[in-house]
């Protein structure tokens, strides 16, 4: 037997400092043992160090990386102020860069991200693309371009995302829908910037019936303020059982969620499982975040999202997963080495299965879709958060140094 790769002296999350050896062919995941018969056409040698999954990252608004520099910073400061009380200002705020988006320079940020997604081991991203009466479709047609330029190094969704509102943006569901005929992957949405609940509602059975119409997953910035009387969040589940769309939706943010009351809390947690919705948390763009720790206790598909990059909500950001990873560790107080594998499940498996992607393990028959790390364990790994010393996709050394 002849195999494209193999990786020698790997360690992995579960060989207790055993090395194996790992074997791949046709982009697959074909032999993991300690020892592995056969040649191969190259042969990457892992000396000791921790061999995983490569990173998945469920929520980045890629068109918007970098134009941080074409804002002030009021935006920013509305939507991190105290309680997010002023979340929705910020967005409004944050629209003012839409008046000068065009396909030509937003298509050179997006490359230079998807160059650190590389990098940094990032292979899977769900990149949103702000469609509606400002952005037109010049964000949608950026991403599509990158998404095939990078097809073979990181595989981009592209979500058509209303950033402003349906109801309040009359025009936005016509563009959602040329969008989709243009190529995208995913329906978005922002129901909880609609003023009303019953806009809201509105808002998210216009964006499904989209969907539905062109057979697409689902993907919307819920509850992303400092209100706990917000409930777009159980809308969406609710809306995702009764048009029998579950395991192909995913809520983004879900901030409020920290404000819940405990009883609504365990109601929204059922919902969650019943409606199999993955769960995306950026605790590091936002003083609110999603109750991981519990959502991860229950079962619920819970991963971790760079969500921006310097840009006028968030003025970091490397699409490096372990960063976020190490951000997260802090902001939860995710410290113990159990609750940092767990993190990393939030940044790799978890994450893969919150966006409904299979397949994303280290096992044979999984995708060949792996870092080396430049590490021993998950502990040294987010500590560091460095580049990775080899990215493999689709069983391919794509490695920039």
């Amino acid at each position: 037997m002849t195999y494209d790769l193999l990786i020698k002296n790997a360690t992995t999350r579960t060989s207790q400092g055993e090395k194996y050896q790992i074997a791949i062919q046709n982009g697959k995941i074909a032999k993991i043992d300690v020892k592995v018969d056969g040649d191969a056409l190259k042969v990457i040698d892992a000396e000791g160090k921790l061999v995983t999954e490569s990173f998945v990252n469920g929520h980045l608004h890629l068109c918007k990386v970098y134009t941080l520099s074409m804002m002030d910073e009021a935006a920013m400061g509305a939507y991190t102020d105290g309680s997010m009380g002023g979340a929705m200002t910020a967005i409004e705020l944050a629209a003012n860069v839409k008046e000068q988006y065009d396909e030509s320079w937003i298509i050179e940020n997006v490359r230079k991200a998807l160059n650190l997604a590389v990098k940094f081991g990032n292979t899977h991203i769900r990149a949103f693309a702000d469609t509606d009466t400002k952005a037109k479709l010049e964000g949608i047609k950026a991403l599509i371009r990158a998404r095939e330029e990078y097809k073979d190094r990181v595989k981009v969704e592209v979500v058509a995302f209303p950033q402003d509102g349906v109801v309040r943006d009359p025009g936005a569901e016509e563009y959602i829908e040329a969008a989709m005929k243009l190529g995208a992957d995913v329906v978005g949405g922002i129901p909880w910037i609609e003023y009303t609940d019953a806009d809201a509602q509105e808002h998210i059975d216009r964006m499904f019936a989209i969907a539905k119409k062109y057979d697409k997953p689902v993907s919307m910035l819920i509850d992303d303020a400092g209100d706990p009387t917000l409930k777009t969040l159980e809308m969406l589940a609710v809306t995702t059982i009764k048009n029998g769309w579950e395991g192909r939706v995913t809520a983004q943010h879900s901030r409020a969620m920290a404000l819940y009351p405990e009883p609504y809390y365990r109601k929204i947690e059922y919902l969650l499982k019943r409606a199999q919705i993955g769960v995306v948390s950026d605790p590091q763009t936002g003083p609110l975040y999603a109750r991981v720790k519990d959502l991860y206790k229950a079962g619920v598909r819970i991963a971790l999202g760079q969500d921006d990059i310097a840009d006028a909500y968030y003025p970091f950001g490397r699409n490096n997963m372990l960063e976020v990873a190490f951000l997260a560790a802090h902001l939860m107080w995710m410290n113990s080495r159990q609750e940092m594998e767990i993190l990393y499940d939030l940044i790799t498996t978890n994450a893969a299965q919150a966006l409904g992607a299979e397949g994303h393990n280290l096992k044979e028959g999984g995708n060949a879709d792996l870092v080396v790390l430049n590490a021993e364990s998950v502990w040294e790994a987010i500590w560091n958060h460095e580049a990775p010393l080899y990215v493999i996709k689709a069983g391919k050394d794509i490695t920039t140094r």
